[in-house]
């Protein structure tokens, strides 16, 4: 008997749906879910639908009967991309950390927001590291971060156009940074052309952060490295700390492709 949610039976049904095919190969008929999953065969009929025209299963004449679509697939190699990315990734932010001396993040694109999936410390704290707010699954406005404008730089015009449609989304924590599409363009076109990204004060008040892309191996900006410290505390070469994050981004680039 498949589990049901009490307040959404449709919901708990159609994912028994999906669970089900994706433990067996090649198609199975509606009728056969039915009997297996104890749901009434119109409810089945009718999730199926639903799940076909989205592209989750794909019914197939010839057999009958229904398998698994794109869409569930992209969603399972959307997760097995990020976890080769975060295995892949984790010992040269810890390289980075150490050698640079400063906490350094993983972050991809989520939307028009930035999603951390990774914190590296360096081995010894120093003056420059602030209370930060970039935990792991924290998701902030991806135009006001040096990690999320490291992707974005790098994006498609109409990709960012899409992403940044309405003047609404362009939302201010600190009173500053782009109101508005073109000021957007403007600003990633510079950073585009260095090869990395940067923000100041744009968080938080005090506090300016660096980011440099991540390309997977057909050259799609599909992640960033990024590290924040104090504004007023003078480092003593920049372009070193710099440096570091590029040839970090630089070697994950690397080892995705």
């Amino acid at each position: 008997m498949a589990n049901e949610s009490s307040t959404s039976p449709a919901v708990g049904r159609a994912l028994d749906i999906l669970t089900y095919l994706a433990q067996r190969t090649g198609t199975v008929g509606a009728s056969t879910m039915a009997r297996d999953l104890g749901v009434p065969r119109s409810s089945v009929y009718h999730i199926l639908t639903v799940l076909t025209e989205r592209g989750f299963t794909v019914y197939v004449p010839e057999a009958r009967g229904y398998a698994l679509g794109a869409a569930a697939y992209q969603l399972s190699s959307a997760f097995t991309l990020h976890d080769q990315l975060e295995r892949l990734a984790r010992p040269v932010l810890r390289t980075v950390a150490a050698a640079a001396g400063i906490t350094v993040h993983l972050g991809i694109l989520r939307g028009a927001s930035t999603l951390y999936l990774l914190k590296e410390y360096p081995p010894k704290t120093s003056e420059l590291e602030p209370a930060l707010v970039t935990a792991i699954g924290v998701l902030l406005p991806a135009q006001l971060t040096a990690n999320g404008r490291a992707i974005l730089a790098q994006l498609p015009p109409e990709q960012l156009r899409a992403l940044y449609s309405k003047p609404g989304d362009f939302v201010s924590r600190t009173g500053r940074g782009p109101r508005s599409l073109g000021e957007l363009q403007t600003a990633l076109a510079l950073e585009r052309a260095q090869g990395w990204s940067e923000e100041i004060e744009l968080i938080a008040a005090g506090l300016r952060s660096a980011g440099a892309p991540i390309f997977d191996l057909h050259g799609q900006p599909i992640a960033a490295l990024s590290c924040t410290w104090r504004s007023r505390v003078a480092l003593r070469d920049p372009p070193e700390l710099i440096a570091h994050l590029v040839e970090g981004a630089k070697e994950i680039t690397r080892r995705l492709r």
